[in-house]
């Protein structure tokens, strides 16, 4: 039987899981003391900040990918809002409302394929205007973009670009169709390239097994992603998958922990799916997780705000002091 707490204490002396290790402990360890290893991995290689970010869904509805998931898909039935790239100054506006509350970095989001032509022009332009109004770190998540455009995102101010893989490379076909799991790995990889910040994680709770997150924790370990924000399905009428069964709250929170283990450097964030949890994910933050969307989520009701989540925090003892680097 594996020794869970002295398996952390060997990964904070340099030890690193892969794929030759035998893993599936992870399924049915003690929880209580699998959350307690990723708290301390956590604790060592990223300390007590968390990082908060914040999102715009700047364009939404009528996406051609056909993910089973999502309330934005033209291929699923939803009462999404559906409207086309939002002003500048609605961008501008609510950048710097969440630079004044305190959160770290803040993304542009569009649905579809990729944002492109007019479009594009639109988000570097607003970007260059935070960049140079704003102290607050940018973030982008535009799907299938090119390198040519992440570099024109990066010279506008854009330090991290998102790009979930979703879920394993065995399961990805059962969740989309119209894009393969290998083009979300070379987008992840000309990200990388490019020197940016590479954000990427998934969503559990869509019918995939415990072989399958692990897979997923693997990959993303594999391409050294810098954050792993990790989304428990909200089931959405209208969606392929409106009929699954929720999550537990101990099932989100050992795959938490799990991805501590794997990817002990990079921050865990907590994206949708908080609602499952009690108090907004409060014992998230004692089982690995380092960071998390705040704020007004993408296309699912956010149960926390900006000023719920800081005092939450606060009183675990955790820093929420905004990073305020310098922009070069």
């Amino acid at each position: 039987m594996t020794d869970i707490l002295a398996l952390a204490q060997q990964i904070i002396e340099g030890r690193r899981l892969g794929r030759e290790n035998e893993l599936s402990f992870f399924f049915d360890c003690s929880l209580t003391e699998l959350c307690e290893g990723a708290d301390k991995i956590r604790a060592h290689f990223v300390g007590d900040k968390v990082d908060l970010c914040s999102i715009i869904n700047c364009r939404s509805g009528k996406c051609p990918e056909d993910c089973k998931y999502c309330a934005q898909s033209a291929y699923n039935h939803t009462d999404c809002e559906i409207y086309d790239f939002l002003p500048e100054e609605d961008i501008v506006g609510a950048c710097r409302l969440n630079e004044g509350q305190g959160v770290d970095r803040f993304s542009i989001v569009t649905a579809g394929r990729a944002l492109t032509g007019e479009e594009f022009e639109k988000a570097v332009h607003a970007y260059e205007t935070m960049h140079r109004e704003c102290k607050i770190d940018l973030c982008a998540s535009m799907g299938f973009l090119d390198g040519e455009q992440l570099h024109r995102l990066h010279e506008a101010g854009v330090s991290s670009y998102h790009h979930n893989i979703e879920t394993s490379r065995r399961n990805f076909p059962n969740i989309c169709t119209t894009h393969t799991y290998d083009q979300k790995i070379e987008t992840l990889k000309m990200v990388k390239a490019e020197g940016m910040w590479v954000c990427s994680g998934g969503i559990i709770g869509m019918g995939e097994t415990w072989e399958d997150r692990l897979d997923m924790a693997l990959d993303l370990s594999e391409l050294e992603v810098d954050s792993i924000p990790i989304n428990a399905l909200m089931p959405i009428k209208g969606t392929p998958l409106e009929h699954l069964e929720q999550l537990s709250e101990d099932e989100i929170l050992r795959t938490i922990a799990m991805f501590r283990y794997i990817n002990p450097k990079a921050d865990i964030r907590l994206a949708a799916g908080r609602a499952l949890m009690a108090n907004d994910g409060e014992r998230a933050f004692s089982s690995g997780a380092s960071a998390t969307i705040t704020g007004n989520m993408l296309t699912t009701a956010a149960c926390a705000t900006i000023k719920s989540d800081k005092q939450m925090l606060e009183r675990l003892g955790r820093d929420v002091t905004p990073c305020r680097c310098e922009h070069v």
